[in-house]
């Protein structure tokens, strides 16, 4: 039998959607002091936030100065660590790459997410409370 060998996924016909944006990796909100810090992140054009796989990033949607007419990078044989560890298996363009859980792109999203986010953090802690006050009774 003849073994298959597995095709290496290219970025041939790709408009290089790794290399239009830069993400950094941001602290969890939890209170409504950090959900305003949002709200002012995405007020900015071309600003964005998004969580994927429970992490939390703030994103600008910028191209990079290296990527050429062509959609190939015009260092390649020195491009940046960041993108020499970018495996295409985590490729959006290849339908692989995660989808964001959660998407911020407007103030309104922000202010949405964050009174049910926080509703639901009070609700807890006072059912916290009231079970607690419950077994010393």
């Amino acid at each position: 039998m003849a073994s298959r060998k597995a095709s290496k996924k290219t970025c041939d016909g790709c408009n290089a959607i790794c290399c239009r944006h830069v993400a950094l990796e941001i602290d969890e909100p939890e209170t409504a002091g950090d959900f305003d810090d949002i709200r002012w992140y995405v007020l900015h054009r071309n600003v964005y936030v998004f969580v994927e796989d429970g992490d939390w990033y703030v994103a600008f949607k910028t191209k990079c100065n290296s990527l050429g007419s062509d959609n190939r990078c015009a260092t390649y044989e020195r491009r940046p660590r960041i993108c020499r560890n970018y495996d295409t298996d985590n490729c959006e363009f290849h339908g692989d790459g995660d989808a964001h859980e959660h998407l911020f792109e407007t103030p309104e999203q922000v202010e949405e997410f964050a009174q049910e986010f926080l509703r639901k953090k009070r609700a807890k802690s006072r059912a916290r409370s009231k079970k607690k006050r419950n077994t010393r009774s």
